[in-house]
């Protein structure tokens, strides 16, 4: 046995000083190892003593504290509430942790690729109660009287537009308004960039009303002064309504043109004189003005909503011809006086590539004046959105449970799937689990798509399966649960589905629910996921067109 002893000592006394040759230089060159010979020799059980150099310890020490700590998380949650509720809690973040500039977040998202992580969610909790875009009340005495406590008196608009919205509950404006409105009334061209349900529909219609009614026209034979071109039937009746509530008063004349009804009702629209405000569909406004129906000759205001859609490769080639028959104002001068040409407002909450090429051919592109949100592109603080790692034949299951839950809170729900044949497939399925729904897709013909929405708000039902069509623009502040069944394609589409909840003088405690499938949703909600822990805003999204001339920020007024 001690033979073995000695063996093993005089190797491993080989093995470290070689070690110690090659690690240590010449700085212990003169470490010495010293092995107990007589120890080896004898019969004694006196221990082999080996003397390894402090470097070397210290480096073995290292090495085992980075081999212990190499799966511990640095801490990221504080005292307070969550931001981000996982079901590892590990994996929760506080509100009160920011991370730092190059601290990679670590994602409870990370491993969904895997089957392993059926099952698996996270929550964005909501932060605040209110929009982004509602002004904070003070609770502060009358001195000093904020922003958020002026009404719609501050524009200097006639008094009756103001008892209308009053009316209608419409006291104080929303920070896009508080920014926008002014620019329209002084005749600038407008690019507005700001969120989903912040008001932008009336900041641009205001203002477009009140100048309307100052120079009302006295001949027969008028032309249309203002058009809104929308991209779908069902955002264009919903423009036309707010339109006519607040014009009502002033005798103007607002008329839709849409889409998918033939040509014999676009002409009735006009059998009775040009409208003042005509709100249209690209394709029915081509119509009209190839068979001679209007004119925009006279054409004071020209508004381009939803320009995310707008200037979509779908639209891009129709809208160019509309602008073809359009003089728009390049300066300023040229909106105001005897001879005018139309001032141009683009409304969106993101714009893609193609927007500067399009107006670039009809105005000045330095001329237009950028409104952008602070918050635009930015995930919403006031609403919940849970993200739920789920099989495909489970999704039904899933939706069944959040609907029964939704309707013993009496909410009204949007159930978004990315085709016509998932609507109606879901719907049967529904049926025969005896939830009553209705259902709206592109692919219906538009005297059918023409009163469903209308009956969901008014409550007929309280779910409503759609596509992206009923994303875009359409007000639901009756909505409180949006169901992704099948998760949006794009950033954007995520942005506009959750932007039907939550909105600006609708009801509190609204929650978003996506359910994760695929690998491709997978990366897509990664990037969501690491823009909440952030509190970035979410890549890849364009809010200008170009460096504008002048820029105005919302954080001015919200100071």
């Amino acid at each position: 046995m001690q033979s073995v002893k000695v063996g093993r000592c005089v190797f491993l006394a080989a093995k470290l000083s070689q070690v110690t040759r090659s690690s240590c230089s010449s700085r212990f060159a003169s470490a010495v190892i010293r092995v107990g010979l007589r120890g080896m020799a004898t019969a004694s059980s006196q221990p082999v003593v080996i003397r390894i150099p402090r470097r070397m310890q210290e480096r073995i020490e290292n090495i085992k504290q980075m081999q212990s700590k190499k799966f511990d998380k640095l801490p990221t949650v504080k005292p307070g509430r969550l931001l981000i509720k996982s079901k590892n809690p590990q994996l929760n973040q506080s509100v009160g942790y920011t991370l730092g500039k190059f601290e990679q977040p670590v994602l409870t998202s990370k491993g969904w690729k895997s089957n392993k992580a059926l099952g698996d969610y996270f929550c964005i909790n909501s932060i605040q109660s209110t929009p982004p875009s509602v002004l904070k009340q003070k609770d502060e005495g009358d001195d000093g009287a904020s922003a958020s406590q002026k009404t719609f008196n501050c524009f200097n608009i006639c008094p009756e537009l103001v008892e209308t919205l009053q009316s209608q509950n419409i006291i104080h404006p929303t920070t896009v308004q508080m920014q926008t409105i002014p620019k329209i009334l002084k005749g600038r061209n407008i690019l507005c960039a700001a969120e989903t349900g912040s008001g932008k529909t009336l900041a641009y219609l205001l203002p477009i009303i009140h100048r309307l009614q100052e120079e009302p026209f006295t001949d027969s034979e008028r032309n249309v002064r203002a058009v809104v071109i929308v991209p779908s039937r069902e955002l264009a009746e919903q423009v036309t309504s707010v339109a006519r509530s607040i014009s009502k008063s002033f005798g103007l004349v607002v008329k839709i043109a849409g889409g998918g009804r033939g040509v014999g009702n676009i002409k009735a629209a006009f059998t009775h004189g040009q409208p003042d405000v005509l709100v249209a569909t690209p394709g029915a406004l081509l119509k009209a003005l190839w068979k001679h129906f209007i004119n925009l000759n006279e054409l004071n205001f020209l508004v381009i909503d939803e320009a995310d859609t707008m200037f979509d490769e779908s639209f891009a080639g129709m809208l160019e011809n509309i602008l073809s028959h359009t003089e728009v104002a390049s300066r300023l001068s040229e909106t105001v006086g005897l001879v005018r040409k139309a001032q141009l407002v683009v409304v969106g909450a993101t714009f893609p590539g193609g927007v500067g090429e399009v107006l670039g051919k009809v105005t000045d592109l330095a001329s237009m004046v950028t409104v952008k949100s602070r918050m635009l592109h930015h995930l919403m603080p006031h609403v919940k959105q849970t993200f739920l790692r789920v099989k495909g034949a489970d999704k039904i299951l899933e939706l069944h449970q959040a609907l029964k839950k939704a309707e013993m809170e009496h909410k009204g729900v949007l159930v978004f799937c990315n085709s016509a044949s998932t609507v109606n497939w879901l719907g049967y399925s529904l049926e025969e689990m005896g939830v009553r729904h209705m259902r709206l897709q592109g692919e219906m013909p538009a005297t059918m798509r023409e009163g469903i929405f209308k009956n969901f708000q008014k409550g007929s039902v309280d779910v409503l399966i759609c596509t992206d069509i009923a994303s875009r623009g359409l007000d639901t502040q009756r909505v409180g649960l949006i169901v992704n069944y099948d998760f949006p394609e794009t950033h954007a589409d995520y942005i506009h589905r959750a932007g039907r909840v939550g909105r600006a003088g609708g009801s509190e405690g609204g929650e978003v629910l996506s359910f994760v499938t695929h690998p491709w949703d997978v990366e897509l909600v990664q990037r969501i996921e690491t823009a909440a822990r952030r509190r970035t805003s979410l890549p890849g999204m364009e809010s200008e067109i170009q460096k504008p001339s002048h820029k105005t920020d919302f954080q001015d007024v919200e100071k």
